[in-house]
């Protein structure tokens, strides 16, 4: 078994982070004859003749560019400068900063996700946190790059955030240390009873390969056969669409992985397994994914395929909800277009927009004594303005049920914490498979 050649589409799936593509889009059209425009250059004239002050043609087009991005979904906008640079940068990995992934949320900067072993996950910075402050001074109402760009930087520098936690009375203040975020996308872990962990932070370039060491990592460490594994996707926003392709394609060995379709010529595309790895790697090794709300984009093409095709036990809770890719169109040598240009669907032509995957068997996060507060304010992709519409329609009612009290699950952090379970939601897959036979329902095929 070996990796075929890499897959030469390179568009991404990601909460924050897009990789270039040599797409060339022309929109063709004579703005003169088009009243719509007529207004647009109207406006433009009436600034420039009568403004309180004077304001350069620079200012204008950028203002009008951003309003017409603003105008689509949350994941399209204009890049140049600095802004395109530091996501460069984050695409090959490795960047100096607290290691975060934010969405601007009605003029605040929400936390999706802080990055595992990060700066700001070790400081206990939280999915669903609100950051209003950065070193005092306000940042609510302001730019999301400039909020990044304040939050990048030295290594061994700090700044210092003030974080507002649903469900406490007052907001709270956190001095972090930036660090090189290097993010290991893979890692790896061999548990009692001969049971497999391996944990994707992120889908940067060669996860596949990455997982498919740590695969033989484990079975060499292991005192006779894996008795299962567990895949940890919880808390990953995104990445490479091919990264997550080629991760599926790992323990599928036939059938659709993904589709994309879009409106633009090239835009629909289809990734069946058995075109980057030979076979599944892990063949008759009981095995469950898991998710959680800040699980987006890539995580959820993988977990989507695996468990359309029964190969996995999806457990957690429902995941982002995020079935868009964007593309990188370049606009000249220093600055690019991020666009949606196309949905995702499972092999069984489910889009997870707004819906997201709902797990086989939902598992709260019971030992986090914040979890009741953060479950109840958590932000998904429906929640955020703008968002693209499931075409297929999703009922708000189905995605409430995430939230019926479930008998299993009264245990409090407190008394988990006596048991030494640190991690419920892993606790309980590994249990799971402790109890797996080949035959149970952790293996379906």
């Amino acid at each position: 078994m070996k990796f075929a050649g890499l897959l030469r589409n390179t568009a991404l799936v990601a909460i924050g982070a897009v990789l270039a593509t040599t797409t060339t889009v022309v929109a063709q059209g004579d703005a003169r004859g088009d009243p719509e425009f007529s207004k647009v250059f109207a406006v433009y004239q009436r600034i420039k003749t009568s403004y309180v002050e004077p304001v350069d043609d620079e200012v204008l087009t950028r203002g009008m560019i951003d309003g017409m991005l603003t105008a689509l979904d949350p994941h399209s906008g204009y890049l140049d400068g600095s802004d395109l640079q530091r996501l460069t940068t984050m695409i090959d990995g490795n960047y100096s900063g607290l290691g975060l992934s934010v969405v601007m949320e009605d003029g605040a900067v929400k936390v999706i996700a802080p990055f595992k072993g990060s700066p700001a996950d070790k400081q206990g910075i939280k999915a669903g946190d609100f950051i209003t402050h950065l070193d005092g001074q306000l940042i609510y109402g302001g730019d999301l790059d400039d909020a990044v760009a304040q939050m990048r930087g030295e290594e061994g520098t700090s700044i210092q955030l003030t974080i507002f936690r649903p469900g406490r009375e007052e907001p709270f203040e956190v001095d972090v240390t930036r660090g090189v975020v290097e993010l290991e996308p893979v890692k790896y872990s061999l548990s009692a009873g001969n049971i497999g962990v391996i944990t994707v932070n992120e889908f940067s370039a060669d996860v596949g390969e990455d997982v498919f060491r740590a695969w033989n990592a484990i079975k060499e460490e292991a005192t006779g056969r894996v008795g299962g594994l567990v895949l940890d996707l919880r808390s990953n926003p995104g990445g490479s669409l091919d990264e997550a392709v080629a991760l599926s394609d790992l323990f599928l060995d036939k059938g659709r992985i993904v589709s994309q379709r879009g409106r633009a010529r090239g835009e629909t595309l289809l990734y069946d397994a058995e075109t980057v790895f030979r076979g599944d790697m892990a063949e008759d090794v009981p095995l469950i994914v898991l998710i959680d709300a800040g699980s987006a984009s890539a995580s959820e093409i993988v977990a989507g395929a695996l468990q359309d095709h029964r190969r996995a036990l999806v457990m957690g809770e429902r995941s982002f909800g995020k079935g868009s890719v964007q593309s990188l169109l370049p606009l000249g040598r220093d600055a690019a277009l991020k666009l949606t240009t196309a949905r995702y669907f499972t092999p069984k032509g489910k889009s997870v927009q707004e819906g997201g995957i709902k797990p086989d068997i939902a598992v709260p996060q019971i030992s986090d004594p914040d979890f009741l507060l953060r479950q109840k304010y958590r932000t998904r992709e429906s929640d955020l303005r703008g968002h693209l519409i499931n075409e297929l329609g999703v009922k708000d009612e189905e995605m409430e049920i995430d939230k019926v009290d479930d008998p299993r699950f009264r245990l409090t952090a407190e008394q988990l914490e006596e048991a030494g379970i640190e991690d419920f939601q892993l606790h309980y897959a590994l249990e799971t498979l402790r109890r797996t036979t080949k035959s149970s329902v952790a293996l379906r095929k």
